[in-house]
C-alpha cells in the first residue's frame, strides 16, 4: 500500500460519477469533478444535500454504490495517511477518555492501524501541530473539558499530525469562538501557501463567496462547480434550495445565513 506520497506529486481529486444511497434513500448520485492541487473549494447546499456524505466517501468512511475516486492519480484506498477529515463536532464522543495529546497522537497512525514509533521526532510533530492550534499548554487536559472551540482545535490539531496533502473539512466554523475562527483561517491560509489541497463544507454562502476560489453548489447532484461569480447566481441557488432560499432584489438568503449578493 502507497502511504508517503511526496508534496512535490500532484494531490489532485477526480470523482467520477460518484452515488451513495442509505438503504432507499439516495445521498448522492452520479457527482463527478476534478479538484487541482492546492485548490481550496467550498462545498455548499442545503441541509440534507450530501455535504458530509460527499466528504466521508472521499476519506472511505463510507462505500459508494457507484463511481470512482483518484487521489494522487491512484484509487482510493492506496494512500488514506495523505487524506485528513475533520468531522462535525455533532458527531463526535467528546466524553471519550483521552486528553488532547492522545487525540492529536491519532493523527500518527499509520495505515493499518499502527502508531508510528514513539521517537522524539513524532513527538516533536505533535507538540507543533498542537502549538499551531494554540492548545499545546492544554496537551494533558481531557478532551471532554475543553470548550467547543478548544475542541475542534484539538481535532484540526490531529489532522495537522497526520502531515495530510488533502484536507477535508466539515462544518468547521460551526458553534465555535471567534478566536477559534481567526485561528482556523489563518491556518487553512497557510495550508492554502502549502499547496495542501482543500475541500470545506460550509453552510455560510458570504464566506463561501468571500474566502474560496472555486465553490462546490449540491443538492444529491451537482448543481454548479467554479468560480463564485459563476455558481452563485439565481438559477443555480433556486435549483439547490429550491423554496429554502430568499431573494430579495439581487441578493438571496439561505440557511439562515446573511444575504449575498447575486447575479
Amino acid at each position: 500500500m502507497k502511504d508517503n506520497f511526496s508534496i512535490l506529486e500532484p494531490a489532485r481529486l477526480d470523482v467520477h460519477d460518484l452515488s451513495v444511497s442509505y438503504g432507499s434513500h439516495k445521498a448522492i448520485d452520479n457527482i463527478s469533478f476534478s479538484i487541482n492541487h492546492g485548490d481550496r473549494v467550498a462545498v455548499i447546499g442545503p441541509n440534507g444535500a450530501g455535504k458530509s456524505t460527499l466528504l466521508k466517501a472521499l476519506i472511505g468512511l463510507i462505500t459508494p454504490e457507484r463511481g470512482k475516486i483518484f487521489i494522487h492519480g491512484q484509487p482510493l484506498g492506496h494512500h488514506f495517511d495523505c487524506v485528513a477529515f475533520i468531522p462535525q463536532r455533532e458527531e463526535v464522543d467528546w466524553m471519550f477518555p483521552v486528553t488532547i495529546k492522545d487525540v492529536v497522537r491519532m493523527g500518527r497512525y499509520k495505515s493499518g492501524g499502527r502508531f508510528k514509533r514513539n521517537t522524539k521526532e513524532e513527538d516533536d510533530i505533535v507538540s507543533e501541530a498542537m502549538n499551531q492550534m494554540g492548545i499545546l499548554k492544554l496537551a494533558n487536559r481531557p478532551i471532554g473539558d475543553l470548550s467547543g472551540g478548544q475542541q475542534q482545535r484539538a481535532f484540526i490539531a490531529r489532522a495537522l499530525a497526520q502531515k495530510p496533502h488533502v484536507m477535508l473539512l466539515d462544518e468547521p466554523f460551526n458553534g465555535v469562538d471567534t478566536v477559534t475562527q481567526e485561528i482556523i483561517w489563518k491556518l487553512i491560509d497557510k495550508l492554502t501557501h502549502d499547496r495542501v489541497t482543500m475541500m470545506i463544507a460550509t453552510h455560510d454562502l458570504n464566506l463561501a463567496s468571500q474566502k474560496f476560489d472555486s465553490v462546490m453548489l449540491i443538492n444529491k447532484n451537482m448543481v454548479a462547480f467554479g468560480s463564485p461569480s459563476m455558481v452563485f447566481t439565481r438559477d443555480n441557488l433556486a435549483a439547490a434550495y429550491k423554496d429554502q432560499v430568499l431573494f430579495i432584489g439581487n441578493a438571496a438568503m439561505a440557511d439562515h445565513c446573511c444575504p449575498r449578493e447575486i447575479k
